[in-house]
């Protein structure tokens, strides 16, 4: 016991971002890039761990209480759409860091916590030029992990815009790039995509640690039972090694913990983001093992009594959405109009909000993720570094050359688009 409190406040000393310990220089919450959680689930093998979007306050205490109890490193996380200038929900990129390490220090969590901006969007050159001045101030505010999307744009777009965007956060930071996944309306991403956009990435010295994909799945709440392409995301994966870029796989509810199981087993996927499920649950709604809500025969959906919020505030939540024509995949929207009557809740209907969370979060960490047990794995990792900087896990491969502006433009229009299924890509 000694030893491991030793390891833990040495990596207290020197693990945490330049950041974090400005912002929070007496803290004791392991708050880490996110290279550090990745490679805890390489580390442990055929591990991911979960990347809870944090949208109310109970999410990100029960995901935080699970990961303890699991002694699991974790990813909390807020994407642009939930979190950014034009947010639906009250935690944001510039609040979620100080929101978790308030909670850390509060309930004596001592796991490794990435804090994770999802989903920054790039749609276009104006988005562009934005990020180049906000990523800065999200980054200044405790971010400590970025996914770069840009995967709305072609190909050779998407590379460009990854290549524009990286000076603008630090080199220690957690990097996710992203191929098809929201451009999944178009069709399933291919192995060739993934390579070009990797590829030109390795060529410009610039080494993600994740790669997120369309293999089948959707945002929210789940369409269809088609799901995760296990075998898609292997062959990607596969072809993708000798770059050493994990799996980042989106959109977990309402996929099976078989299949899962299957992802964490066959994959190279580190990180597994979960949202809708964790909203539901602190709303009391019933979900199945899969975290998938369920609807009545009238498309609503159906509140467990006892569970989540008080019946009174869930009334007035249905009768708020229903006034606003909201149809189910919406009601994500109600955060933040109902963030503080949630957080005015008597302490056991919240402290149940959050237990809801934690027991569906440590059910995924131990028995479909297999991230028990990796924070001590983490914590190795950052005293072997000597620092909070892990590094990359690769080098440059690709000649330089082959991948200025003007090729990359010429062999994108060369990359064959599949086909998939429709479905609803935005997150």
């Amino acid at each position: 016991m000694s030893s491991a409190k030793s390891d833990f406040e040495k990596a207290l000393e020197f693990g945490r971002p330049p950041n974090i310990v400005k912002l929070f220089p007496n803290s004791r919450a392991l708050l880490v890039s996110g290279k550090v959680i990745d490679r805890a689930m390489l580390g442990k093998g055929n591990a991911m761990t979960i990347a809870a979007n944090g949208r109310n306050e109970f999410v990100i205490r029960g995901a935080l209480m699970a990961a303890q109890r699991a002694n699991a490193a974790i990813m909390i996380e807020i994407a642009k759409s939930e979190g950014g200038k034009n947010a639906y929900c009250a935690v944001n990129y510039w609040n979620i860091a100080r929101l978790v390490d308030s909670v850390c220090n509060e309930l004596a969590i001592t796991v490794p916590v990435a804090v994770h901006a999802d989903h920054y969007g790039i749609k276009g050159g104006k988005d562009l030029e934005e990020a180049k001045i906000e990523i800065p101030t999200m980054i200044d505010a405790g971010i400590t992990s970025i996914a770069i999307d840009a995967s709305h744009l072609p190909d050779d777009e998407n590379l460009l815009a990854n290549i524009a965007i990286n000076p603008f956060f630090p080199k220690w930071c957690g990097y996710e790039t992203e191929v098809g996944e929201i451009k999944g309306k178009q069709g399933l991403s291919t192995v060739e995509e993934a390579l070009f956009l990797i590829q030109g990435l390795n060529a410009h010295d610039i080494f993600p640690d994740w790669i997120a994909l369309n293999n089948g799945t959707t945002h929210g709440i789940e369409a269809s039972d088609a799901g995760i392409q296990v075998d898609l995301t292997r062959d990607i994966h596969n072809a993708l090694a000798k770059y050493r870029v994990s799996g980042a796989q989106h959109g977990t509810s309402g996929n099976s913990s078989e299949r899962l199981r299957r992802i964490a087993q066959e994959t190279h996927t580190t990180k597994a983001n979960v949202a809708t499920a964790l909203q539901m649950i602190t709303w009391g709604v019933k979900v199945n093992e899969y975290g998938n809500a369920f609807l009545d025969e009238k498309g609503d959906f159906v509140k467990v009594s006892g569970q989540g919020v008080t019946d009174e505030l869930w009334d007035e939540i249905v009768s708020y959405g229903k006034s606003r024509n909201l149809k189910a995949g919406d009601y994500k929207k109600l955060n933040l109009p109902f963030e503080n009557k949630l957080l005015s809740l008597p302490r056991e209907i919240r402290d149940r909000m959050c237990k809801g969370v934690e027991n569906f979060v440590f059910e995924l960490l131990t028995n479909v993720f297999n991230a028990a047990d990796t924070a001590p794995i983490a914590v190795d990792a950052i005293l072997k570094a000597g620092s909070y900087d892990l590094g990359s896990k690769t080098a440059r491969i690709e000649d330089p050359g082959k991948w200025t502006e003007e090729l990359i433009k010429q062999n994108a229009s060369k990359i064959k688009v599949a086909e998939g299924p429709k479905g609803n890509f935005d997150d």
